[in-house]
């Protein structure tokens, strides 16, 4: 799950995260009275999105005087913010932040995230701070460094001052290094956060260490052990398709193809895709109906697929272990039956009640093209597309 960068700021907040003050706003109104409280002289209006690049897209706007906290507030809310995360439809600013204006005297990067490969949390760190860190990572990716936290032995004083002396930082901040990475630290565990970004994390003119900037995701797993954390979610900022599909606990995530994908399983979803992309084609979707799939779950999970106006061609491929092929195709058949088909539908099937599945298929007089294994399935669907665009 993801957050708003004011609502990170105030989650850092609480484990003693140095963050500027600022407050939120819904309206150029209490913009204004946010710029009140704060006292200025400069304030820095900040559209509010699930999506980087803000500063480029002109989303991030420094100002020096409250008629201009107005002018940016009004220009801002309402307004569609296009950077290299929204895509070329964008994203709609609802809510503003209006913060503190600092002094800065040098950006720096810092981020803490899940090492898999290595079990561990892992700290990168980049003296290259700020709008570009991307062209860093690609044209110097010798910059960015990466300091791995032991999860026996846990947090320890030397990383936060390894750590600091990649940032090149000096006397009374490398102390402000060791406590800051140390709160972060505490604050990843304690709230089970995947991803913590801040960027830029800032040294001021008085040569304090800031988080100009905070960007923070959390585990989905975790959330029921954080009532608080899961209030913050804003499901404005999420894909409605994403949205329905939690309703009925099935694993959906938007892409950009033209193929629809109902798999049961991950891997299978995975290879799905994977041998998609083999035959010329791009999947639509990440779907995994998961293994105890109703007709119920079913039914909604081709009408998701079935609503992207991407989707050209569906691939439904089914291997039933627990999942049975029947259930299926009776969600199949009930789908079609409501929201029609207007693509091609390649289906696969194998596994348990694989017989009985097929037949439901043949007699519901469904216009289903049939595959005997994935690659089958594959080669038809991507045919399929291609014959009726």
């Amino acid at each position: 799950m993801n957050i708003h960068e004011y609502q990170a700021k105030a989650v850092l907040a609480e484990f003693g995260v140095p963050v500027p003050k600022g407050y939120p706003a819904f309206s150029a109104d209490e913009a204004v009275k946010a710029a009140e409280k704060l006292g200025g002289p400069v304030w820095v209006v900040k559209a509010q999105i699930h999506a980087g690049g803000r500063g480029k897209a002109g989303g991030v706007k420094v100002v020096k005087s409250i008629e201009d906290v107005r002018k940016e507030a009004e220009r801002l809310l309402g307004s569609v913010l296009v950077t290299h995360q929204t895509g070329p439809e964008g994203k709609q600013v609802n809510r503003l932040y209006i913060e503190d204006g600092s002094k800065i005297a040098r950006e720096l990067y810092l981020s803490a995230l899940i090492d898999r490969a290595a079990s561990r949390i892992a700290f990168i760190a980049s003296t290259e701070g700020g709008m570009d860190i991307e062209e860093v990572a690609h044209k110097t990716p010798e910059k960015i460094l990466t300091f791995h936290v032991d999860p026996a032995a846990g947090y320890s004083p030397y990383i936060g001052r390894n750590i600091a002396y990649a940032l090149k930082l000096e006397g009374d901040q490398v102390k402000q290094c060791v406590k800051l990475i140390g709160n972060l630290y505490e604050a990843f565990q304690a709230s089970d956060m995947s991803l913590l970004e801040v960027n830029p994390l800032i040294v001021t003119e008085a040569g304090n260490l800031l988080c100009l900037d905070a960007k923070v995701n959390f585990d989905d797993n975790g959330l029921f052990r954080h009532k608080d954390i899961a209030a913050l979610r804003d499901e404005t900022e999420e894909d409605p398709k994403e949205l329905e599909a939690a309703r009925y606990d099935l694993n959906y995530v938007a892409l950009d193809g033209t193929i629809g994908c109902m798999v049961n399983g991950a891997g299978l979803a995975m290879a799905t895709m994977d041998i998609i992309k083999l035959y010329g084609a791009e999947p639509a979707n990440f779907l995994d109906v998961g293994g105890g799939a109703t007709t119920e779950r079913v039914t909604a999970a081709f009408k998701i697929i079935t609503s992207d106006p991407n989707v050209k061609g569906i691939l439904v491929n089914i291997f039933g272990g627990i999942m049975k092929c029947d259930v299926i195709a009776q969600g199949v058949v009930a789908a079609v039956k409501e929201v029609g088909l207007k693509v091609p539908l390649v289906v696969r099937l194998e596994g348990t009640n694989v017989e009985l599945g097929k037949q439901i298929l043949r007699e519901s007089n469904l216009n289903v093209i049939p595959a005997d294994n994935l690659d089958d399935a594959a080669r038809k669907v991507v045919a399929a597309v291609k014959e009726a665009a």
